[in-house]
């Protein structure tokens, strides 16, 4: 969020430690009938939002209740009725203005800021609706209701830690002097993490062991405070590559029931930091399940969950499924960074730049994810040979990075310096640089990075010391081996210059160290076509029959092959023989070529960078209907853009049969997977995960997910070609 204080948005007044009223310094008329801003009516919102909703609703139909309506709101938000949820809020803020409850209305339209900022990804709306809520709370004393005006959102939505801090402080001292643990342990963890991204991250990793230490001893009563709070937390950790301390509180949150309340957000940060760590089966399976939970969730969660599954395809080098992931949504800073990383994994350093810029001036004083983007910038420009931008980039890089004094950040700053001095013909220092760097990261488990180090550091040396060179290599083909990560084609080419033997994998075709390791299976589920037109689906402990129906004879096809790919006409064929002379004609009807060529692709991705950029000049000139304006032109080109990319980067053909073959398909296969969720919700979630359908359909079993099959029975020999 981008919302700024004014001159009078500012909590004052001692600390007081009791448990006083909130409604302490609130004007008289509002102070009789003022409750807490998120009040615990006797509704199950605790464990039940469905009980909750049912009763609330039926206790404002007895007697209309503004309060309520915001209780109501929030647990119509956890079952995913949004517009029920909408209307409330509306009707809560109406009936508050009315009632003259002036910061009453604030805690609502702040709410309904939340809702169209984080909820619906409508950032102009979201803007008017905060910027209402402070013009009502501005001029009231202090009172509870500034806190969660101030401290709405959750803490890892804000973009700029400074206005974070600023923020927190003010919920902090609210909740402190009027005795709302709750407030007071949401921000303590945003607190924390805003420090944490402006480089103070001992003292704000300090702030956030104290919020989880109130969370963890059930001090804190609301579920959706418990959630905002460990969700915080993670993104702390991620921003420090703190591995121990996530795992250690992790354990802590696990042991007293607190995770579940999560409901996935989490599982993205918590992915990303495996990813970082060369955990990749563990991050595939976690960031895959974050996905799955999120479908119906708020477009923030869902939108972080799709972020971090496109990071990790961008280093899987799956460049055309993370574009999928990520296009249309990276005017959010959740996406702009992985799409940053997703142009310069393409070649395209002029995007690139450009996306890291625009994503430098939205950060403010974000040091920590700052360095992420200069990183990519020093690269960026080192591909465009802008050598001078490249070094002031890593200078900057460097310094944010001695700010926030954590070895891995140091590390990544002198692999970028190193990698300027190299491109400017100074091998010696870069070298240099590159040793500074190893001895900087010392035991720290952080392989990937440790990888980039070594191989830079052999391709130094490759031409004048070959065997220091190969000490290099072996290093980085042991440390993959060790986390199972395949090598890109770059790195593996050096590695077999240097001597290194390396072998393809079997599914990708990808380099990979011969010691490979493989882990077990954690599971298994079959499809067994019977007699009499019936399915048998085994899972476990699990067993039941469907019917007969084309998507389940299409996923028979599909898990009997996995990681093979099928167009729709020749798995219309296979499928369905009677229908194969009508596929073939449909394959002879031709199309009308590529949606958009690869020229046109290139000109809507450059279109959009600019047209984003505008965006944010709009807002920050507070020009909200020409952002209005300009955003739905961005909404516009990149919905023809994803719809031109098709499954693995290929182009979508517009006006023919496979286009046409490809909806009913698509709709056939996930109706059949809905069928098996009903009856086995995990077995079903895993199919769902890893089956991917469009022009070409394919089931992707994930190293660590439930694995599918085909039992081999007489009747299922057509499906075993």
């Amino acid at each position: 969020m981008s919302v700024r204080f004014g001159p009078n948005i500012s909590a004052t007044g001692p600390h007081v430690g009791d448990r006083r009223r909130h409604n302490r310094g609130m004007p008289p008329a509002e102070a009789a009938s003022a409750t807490p801003p998120y009040p615990a009516s006797g509704a199950p919102l605790l464990e039940d939002p469905a009980a909750a909703a049912e009763l609330l609703y039926a206790r404002i139909a007895g007697q209309p209740d503004a309060e309520l309506r915001l209780e109501l709101a929030r647990a119509l938000q956890s079952l995913h009725r949004f517009d029920e949820a909408r209307e409330q809020l509306e009707t809560a803020y109406r009936e508050m203005t009315d009632a003259g409850l002036v910061t009453r209305a604030a805690v609502a339209a702040s709410r309904l800021g939340e809702f169209y900022h984080s909820g619906q990804g409508n950032r102009v709306a979201g803007r008017a609706w905060f910027a209402r809520a402070w013009r009502l709370i501005e001029d009231a004393g202090p009172c509870l209701e500034r806190g969660w005006v101030a401290l709405t959102d959750v803490g890892c939505n804000f973009d700029d830690p400074e206005e974070l801090c600023q923020r927190a402080q003010i919920a902090l001292d609210m909740g402190r002097r009027f005795g709302d643990v709750d407030l007071e342990a949401k921000a303590l963890a945003d607190l924390g993490l805003g420090l944490i991204e402006s480089g103070r991250v001992g003292e704000g990793m300090a702030l956030v062991d104290e919020s989880l230490a109130l969370v963890s001893a059930h001090a804190v009563r609301e579920r959706w405070v418990v959630s905002q709070t460990i969700c915080s937390f993670f993104s702390a950790c991620w921003c420090a590559s703190d591995l121990a301390r996530l795992e250690s509180w992790t354990e802590v949150l696990r042991q007293h029931g607190l995770l579940r309340t999560t409901d996935g957000q989490c599982d993205s940060v918590y992915g990303t930091i495996l990813c970082q760590l060369g955990r990749w089966q563990e991050a595939e399976s976690v960031l895959n399940r974050s996905v799955a939970l999120t479908q119906k969730s708020l477009n923030a969660v869902r939108l972080k969950a799709l972020c971090a599954l496109a990071e990790f395809r961008i280093h899987q080098g799956r460049l055309a499924e993370a574009e999928q992931l990520l296009v249309g949504r990276d005017d959010h800073m959740a996406a702009l960074i992985p799409m940053a990383r997703l142009h310069l994994a393409r070649g395209d350093h002029n995007l690139a730049a450009r996306a890291a810029r625009r994503g430098l001036r939205l950060l403010g004083n974000d040091r920590l994810r700052a360095a992420e983007l200069l990183s990519i910038l020093v690269e960026a420009e080192i591909g465009r040979d802008d050598l001078d931008e490249a070094s002031a980039a890593a200078e900057r890089l460097r310094f944010c990075a001695s700010n926030a004094g954590i070895a891995t950040f140091m590390a990544q700053a002198s692999l970028a310096c190193a990698r300027v001095l190299a491109a400017r013909g100074d091998p010696v220092a870069a070298t240099s640089e590159l040793e500074d760097a190893l001895g900087r990261l010392g035991d720290a488990d952080v392989p990937l990075l440790r990888c980039k180090l070594h191989l830079e550091h052999a391709r130094l040396l490759a031409a004048n010391s070959p065997s220091e060179a190969l000490l290099d290599a072996q290093v980085v083909v042991a440390i993959h081996a060790r986390v199972d990560a395949p090598l890109a084609d770059g790195a593996a080419d050096l590695l077999r210059r240097l001597g290194v033997n390396l072998e393809p994998t079997s599914s990708d075709g990808a380099a990979a160290p011969i010691t490979r390791v493989k882990t077990p299976n954690p599971g298994r589920a079959t499809l067994e076509r019977g007699t009499g037109g019936w399915w048998t689906i085994r899972s476990g402990e699990s067993r039941f029959m469907l019917k007969e129906s084309k998507g389940l004879r299409c996923l028979a096809e599909l898990v009997a092959h996995p990681g093979i790919e099928h167009h729709v006409l020749d798995l219309v064929e296979l499928v369905d023989p009677a229908g194969a002379d009508l596929a073939a004609r449909r394959g002879q009807l031709g199309d009308a070529g590529p949606a958009i060529d690869a020229q046109a692709k290139a000109t809507y991705r450059m279109r959009i960078e600019e047209l984003r950029a505008a965006v944010e000049d709009a807002l920050a000139l507070g020009d909200e209907d020409q952002a209005a304006l300009l955003k739905s032109k961005v909404d516009a080109i990149a919905r023809e853009l994803a719809r031109a990319i098709g499954l693995g980067g290929r182009a979508r053909r517009v006006a023919s049969g496979a286009e046409r073959a490809r909806i009913n398909l698509t709709r056939t296969i996930r109706a059949a997977i809905a069928r098996i969720q009903q009856a086995d919700q995990v077995a079903g979630d895993a199919l769902e995960r890893d089956t991917r359908t469009g022009i070409f359909c394919s089931y992707q079993p994930s190293p660590s997910s439930l694995t599918w099959s085909m039992a081999r029975s007489p009747a299922t020999q057509h499906y075993s070609h």
